[in-house]
């Protein structure tokens, strides 16, 4: 049980990677704190959690919203007394594939979920952390926080942003006892790819046959790694981004 008596934060987890992450957590016996936008979808992630015999709150918050993301964290700490653990998941993806036809709206959109979000995230969780003297922050990025999308202009600039944005604070507070490192999936099965495929047939066939193990990974196989770096085995690792991407930026 790596993280016995922990408390470990999940945003975006009312769904897909997130979900699968937070009750990955709770079977290494963290309390865990699931936030999201949704509700009935949270209750769920928590209904999930207590049956697999681990301890859970739900907490509704916006994280494009400083006083969200601020209630969030003190949430955590006045339930559970502290916060260890956090893993910022909480995205967005979609946009015109025309960057000469994209909004200023689709900008905002998309620039304050992915980006902005993790920095307030960042922002909060890394103040507690410092009064407790440690702790452990994964931010969720994407092979194209590494590589190019051609189609996805905004989420690509996003994406890169958490990496470097990552980088930047694990340097800062890297003495502090706080490490802070980046997951980057590829094409994963969950809601956000059936949203991006359109649900069609060739389109998820195209996209699978550009990962060189031959398919598209599962939230657990996500949520595994981020359990890793979570976790006092990743002890000596800080401001690293580790792709769980099937070998898709390595060609």
């Amino acid at each position: 049980m790596i993280l016995q008596d922990k408390v470990a934060l999940v945003t975006g987890g009312t769904s897909g990677i997130g979900r699968e992450t937070a009750i990955a957590y709770a079977q290494q016996k963290a309390k865990v704190v699931v936030v999201g936008r949704r509700i009935d979808e949270g209750e769920e992630t928590i209904r999930l959690i207590q049956e697999a015999g681990g301890e859970a709150i739900f907490v509704q918050a916006d994280v494009t919203k400083e006083a969200d993301v601020e209630a969030m964290v003190d949430k955590a700490v006045g339930v559970f007394g502290r916060l260890d653990i956090a893993f910022n998941n909480a995205g967005t993806v979609a946009e015109n594939p025309s960057l000469i036809e994209q909004t200023e709206a689709e900008y905002d959109h998309i620039m304050n979920v992915n980006v902005k979000g993790v920095w307030l995230s960042m922002k909060h969780e890394i103040a507690q952390m410092l009064k407790q003297g440690s702790g452990s922050i994964v931010n969720t990025s994407s092979g194209a926080g590494v590589v190019a999308v051609p189609t996805q202009p905004l989420y690509t600039a996003s994406k890169h942003a958490v990496v470097g944005l990552t980088k930047a604070a694990a340097l800062q507070y890297a003495k502090a006892g706080i490490r802070i490192n980046v997951v980057a999936p590829a094409a994963i099965e969950t809601d956000m790819f059936e949203a991006a495929t359109g649900g069609q047939d060739e389109v998820k066939a195209y996209i699978t046959g550009l990962h060189p193990i031959g398919r598209i990974g599962t939230p657990l196989e996500v949520a595994n790694a981020v359990l890793f770096l979570s976790s006092d085995l990743a002890s000596f690792i800080t401001g690293e981004t580790l792709m769980v991407d099937g070998g898709y930026v390595a060609q």
